[in-house]
């Protein structure tokens, strides 16, 4: 199974016991596409060619933080009802961190690979 997202807008969490409710980042990308591993049940994905709207990424791609785990969500525009239109992955994890490129005006993109113990997709 492979699902994409075009143009998502996805708010990072550090996943801790107790539910996070101050997002780390926040971040538009371009496409963001996750599998889903059926015989272990985990996922993995890409983000592609993203921003940050607010917070510290380079937090999140630090060398010292590879180990960390997140709660990524997004919203689903496929979803008549808001209600059940948002998606999440939890255990998040980004093992290359992030890999930066930037243009001749100076912006900078982001690209990551990431791996997710659950999520709710659906």
């Amino acid at each position: 199974m492979e699902l994409f997202w075009e143009k998502p807008v996805i708010v990072f969490y550090k996943e801790r016991a107790k539910r996070e409710s101050k997002a780390l980042a926040v971040i538009k990308a371009r496409r963001l596409t996750i599998r889903k591993d059926e015989e272990s049940g985990k996922f993995k994905g890409t983000i592609q060619d993203f921003f940050p709207f607010m917070g510290d990424i380079d937090y999140i791609s630090s060398p010292s933080r590879t180990s960390d785990r997140y709660v990524i969500c997004w919203m689903d525009d496929r979803e008549d009802d808001f209600s059940k239109a948002w998606r999440r992955l939890n255990g998040v994890t980004f093992p290359k961190g992030f890999v930066s490129i930037t243009d001749d005006k100076g912006k900078r993109t982001y690209n990551a690979n990431f791996e997710a113990k659950h999520g709710k997709l659906e």
